[in-house]
């Protein structure tokens, strides 16, 4: 701008076009980010069901000292406390049903699945 003759209405409007111009871009390229950030969420919320779903038929969960087994669950139950449940095969499961008197999980009944009723 010439600092001999003022503003105009004009140069006022074109202005304020640029600097809303400008907030746009910024807040576009937060959505942008906000968006990404998201699809990677979402990307990993789906490799996880995608795990628990390729998991092991059965699982033993263990108590938070890890010494004794709380519950059987049927493989990728949501019920199977996070990183205490162990995969086990379907003769392990059935022993710790039948011999070693563990519970069967409320939620999923690895009993009925492996057909041992208590």
């Amino acid at each position: 701008m010439n600092e001999d003759r003022p503003l105009t209405r004009l140069d006022m409007l074109r202005f304020a076009r640029r600097v809303v111009e400008h907030q746009a871009a910024r807040q576009l390229a937060l959505m942008d980010r906000w968006i990404a950030d998201e699809e990677r969420r979402e990307a990993a919320r789906q490799r996880r069901a995608g795990a628990r779903q390729a998991a092991a038929g059965w699982a033993v969960e263990r108590g938070p000292q890890g010494r004794s087994a709380v519950y059987v669950h049927v493989g990728g139950c949501t019920g199977a406390g996070g990183g205490r449940a162990k995969g086990v095969g379907r003769e392990q499961a059935v022993r710790a049903l039948t011999e070693e008197g563990v519970p069967a999980c409320p939620l999923c009944r690895p009993d009925t699945a492996l057909g041992i009723l208590e």
